[in-house]
């Protein structure tokens, strides 16, 4: 089976990193990283380029996890991408990590990572940073 792990390189893309990593090696799945530039941008500060694409690959084979790095955009819906490459992949879980919101933040902004927990179709691991 294959686990999707939302990263961007922050705290919060470690936290789901790390967790989806120990998942697989624990159960021996496979792992699609997803790290999807927002909304069709050009340039994203989140997007990782490909020498950081390949340090992340070479981390989940040091865990002992086959991995490959996706960079599928997302359009105004998050969770059709991380559905489609659910389907794609036949991915049993997701991972992605939660950072820390005001209420007032999130009713005016929304939340991908609340999107995610509750619009998925597969089961949702969500872990925060640990500092």
């Amino acid at each position: 089976m294959t686990i999707l792990i939302g990263y961007v390189p922050t705290p919060v893309g470690e936290a789901a990193l790390e967790a989806g990593l120990a998942e697989a090696a624990a159960r021996g799945d496979d792992v699609v990283i997803v790290n999807s530039p927002r909304r069709g941008a050009t340039v994203d500060a989140d997007l990782v380029d490909e020498a950081a694409a390949a340090k992340l690959v070479a981390r989940a084979a040091e865990a002992g996890v086959s991995a490959r790095v996706d960079h599928t955009t997302h359009g105004a819906d998050v969770v059709e991408t991380f559905d489609t490459l659910a389907a794609e992949t036949g991915a049993r879980l997701i991972v992605i990590g939660l950072r820390r919101r005001s209420p007032v933040g999130k009713a005016l902004l929304g939340s991908d990572a609340q999107r995610i927990l509750l619009d998925a179709g597969v089961p949702v691991l969500a872990v925060k940073p640990t500092a």
